[in-house]
């Protein structure tokens, strides 16, 4: 199984980024995606997730609003929509994925992707 994550970059505060992760090896289908954040000095927080096929989503307070999680079942692919950075967004991003469904803690996530740097400036 890989998860392949793209997209990350510097940005400016209010400005935007897509996230991609693209996964192969496992009936993507199949699973719940999860997107995570890690910032330094803290532990690897859950951001976003979507059901298998995309029916329901789940998102963290912080960025409600703002991010949006999406999949292309047909392209192995899951996406991370962010809007209206903040400085406080700045993390590596993780895509990871799960059998189970509308997991958020990242202890039921079996599949990491080897993350991308966000970083928002002020």
């Amino acid at each position: 199984v890989q998860l392949q994550a793209s997209g990350g970059g510097s940005v400016q505060a209010g400005g935007s980024l897509r996230l991609s992760c693209a996964a192969s090896g496992l009936t993507f289908s199949g699973y719940n995606m999860g997107w995570f954040r890690q910032a330094p000095g803290k532990d690897r927080e859950f951001v976003a997730g979507i059901t298998p096929e995309g029916h329901y989503t789940d998102y963290k307070d912080f960025v409600k609003g703002r991010f949006t999680i999406s999949r292309d079942n047909t392209k192995n692919t899951v996406f991370l929509h962010m809007n209206n950075l903040k400085p406080e967004d700045t993390a590596v991003y993780y895509c990871a994925g799960t059998t189970l469904y509308r997991a958020q803690s990242s202890l039921q996530y079996a599949y990491w992707g080897q993350g991308t740097q966000v970083t928002v400036s002020s």
